[in-house]
């Protein structure tokens, strides 16, 4: 079968092709799961008349964000070529399962461009789009995070639902992360109000350690990342701190042309929101922001790549404090 994943919601996609991965045989999970990244043309027909093994089921997971984005045709396919891939696609062997995925970077200004043959080619077969939640759809995100606790068997009330997307905000693999936790703490009782408090970090102190980061008040900031510590782990810490200063580099660096409510529906976010940050970012230097954010980004890298000689949480607080 063919699946074509696509969106900016990058827990939702790789949850979903995750349920695929936990359907393989684990004894042949090195044969039958294989993943390419943007493969050229002629790899991409011969990866689609691969031939399963005789271990059963074979998953292809074929990211090809390159092919789908951009506003140049340099990365697209010509018409012949596109029916080649239609012809091998339509070929694929029946105990072989092929997911494209067109994941966008949270961190990136890329879109995918409908109007690419190869885009229309795939939205032929299982398409589905993963678009993020925005924070101001609550009941929807309410919903994702019952349906979420449905399947890790955790006992949440609507009040407590309503608490933890309150509390932990509305990054999925946060609330994700948050849910885990509470399952491990509540054992087989209903969570409280007075777990998630206990529990979980909360949307306050993540929000009141990067302040304290962009206005460089740096022993300020110490204090905050300690007691962060106590109930994330650092390369969490990391993921929410990249996503609150992906959007404050988009506020300071739009706030030279536009209004706060232009700004607001330019990167989609509650026009109060806007105004408060623009009046927080006032006196904060956008090549700062960008300067702390690499600064995130190469400790983020050490650490998953093994080349860090320090601690984890010392490596993180080594790029903050820099």
């Amino acid at each position: 079968m063919i699946y074509f994943f696509y969106g900016d919601e990058e827990f939702n996609i790789s949850n979903e092709i995750k349920k695929f991965k936990e359907k393989l045989d684990k004894n042949f999970i090195e044969m039958s799961y294989k993943c390419y990244n943007n493969p050229k043309f002629a790899d991409l027909v011969a990866i689609l008349k691969t031939q399963p093994m005789m271990f059963g089921k074979m998953l292809i997971e074929i990211n090809c964000l390159s092919y789908l984005s951009g506003k140049s045709d340099d990365k697209s396919f010509d018409d012949k070529q596109i029916a080649q891939i239609a012809e091998a696609l339509d070929g694929c062997s029946e105990n072989l399962d092929v997911i494209f995925v067109g994941q966008i970077p949270p961190d990136s200004q890329k879109k995918i461009d409908k109007r690419k043959k190869f885009f229309k080619l795939l939205s032929k077969y299982n398409a589905k789009e993963f678009p993020q939640i925005p924070s101001y759809k609550t009941a929807e995100l309410e919903a994702w995070i019952k349906q979420q606790a449905k399947t890790k068997d955790l006992k949440l009330s609507a009040e407590a639902v309503s608490n933890i997307l309150i509390q932990v905000g509305s990054n999925l693999r946060m609330l994700d992360s948050e849910l885990e936790k509470l399952k491990i703490f509540s054992g087989n009782q209903a969570v409280t109000t007075e777990m998630i408090k206990e529990i979980c970090v909360t949307n306050e102190d993540l929000f009141v350690f990067a302040d304290y980061l962009i206005t460089e008040n740096k022993v300020k900031a110490l204090e905050e990342y300690q007691k962060l510590l106590s109930k994330k782990h650092p390369l969490e810490i990391l993921s929410v701190l990249h996503t609150l200063l992906h959007s404050k580099i988009q506020i300071k660096a739009y706030s030279v042309k536009h209004s706060p409510d232009e700004i607001a529906k330019l990167i989609n976010m509650h026009p109060f929101r806007v105004k408060m940050e623009v009046q927080k970012l006032k006196n904060v230097s956008l090549k700062n922001l960008v300067k702390l954010k690499e600064n995130l980004t190469n400790a983020e890298y050490k650490i998953k790549s093994g080349q860090s000689s320090l601690d984890v949480d010392r490596e993180v607080e080594y790029a903050v404090l820099q």
